[in-house]
C-alpha cells in the first residue's frame, strides 16, 4: 500500500491511540483480557499498512508511552521488552510484506513469521533485562509469556489482522480508480 508521508504520520499517531487505548478495552475481560494482547493488533497493522519504519517507530513508542503516563506496564523490564517486541512485529511485518507477492496467502505468511520473531525478540529482551536485574529467565518461562497465555491473543490477530489488511488494500485499490 502506498500512502504518502503525512498519510503514514497520521494512521501512525491512531495506531498509537489504538494501541493506548485497546488494553482499557479487554482489560475488562478478566479471565483473558491480558491475553488478547491487545496492543499487538495496532503495531501489526501499522507495519502492514504504513511500512516498517512506522510499525517499529510505533512499536517502541506505545508501551513506553502507556507505561510512563499510567505505570502500565511497569517500565522495567515489561514495557521495555514489550517496545523490543513490539518494534519488531512492526518492522518485520512491514519489511516481509514488502518484499512477498501481495496475495492473501502472504498476509497470513508475513504475520505469522513476524509473530515469531517478535516473540523470539521478546525473549531475548526479557533474557537480557532480567539478567541485569539478576533474575532467571527459564525456557518455559519464555513458552508460558510467548506462546501458551497468548493463544486467544494469537487466534484473535490471525483472524482479524489479515481481513483489516484485505479491507484496507481494496480501499486503497478502488481510491486510485
Amino acid at each position: 500500500m502506498k500512502f504518502n508521508k503525512t498519510t503514514k504520520m497520521i494512521l501512525s499517531a491512531l495506531f498509537v491511540a489504538l494501541a493506548y487505548l485497546f488494553p482499557f478495552l479487554t482489560g475488562q475481560i478478566a479471565e483473558i483480557g491480558a491475553m488478547l494482547c491487545p496492543m499487538h493488533i495496532p503495531i501489526f497493522l501499522c507495519g502492514f499498512i504504513c511500512g516498517w519504519q512506522w510499525g517499529g517507530a510505533v512499536g517502541i513508542a506505545a508501551p513506553l508511552l502507556r507505561s510512563l503516563t499510567l505505570g502500565m506496564p511497569s517500565l522495567f523490564p515489561t514495557a521495555v521488552c514489550m517496545a523490543f517486541e513490539l518494534a519488531a512485529y512492526g518492522a518485520f511485518s512491514g519489511i516481509i510484506y514488502r518484499v512477498l507477492p501481495r496475495k492473501k496467502l502472504y498476509i497470513y505468511c508475513t504475520l505469522i513469521i513476524s509473530m515469531i520473531l517478535g516473540r523470539l525478540v521478546w525473549g531475548a529482551a526479557t533474557f537480557a533485562c532480567l539478567g541485569i536485574k539478576g533474575t532467571a529467565f527459564s525456557f518455559s518461562a519464555f513458552w508460558a509469556g510467548a506462546v501458551t497465555n497468548a493463544i486467544p491473543g494469537i487466534i484473535l490477530q490471525i483472524v482479524l489482522i489479515p481481513i483489516i489488511v484485505i479491507l484496507t488494500e481494496k480501499i486503497r485499490v478502488n481510491g486510485r480508480k
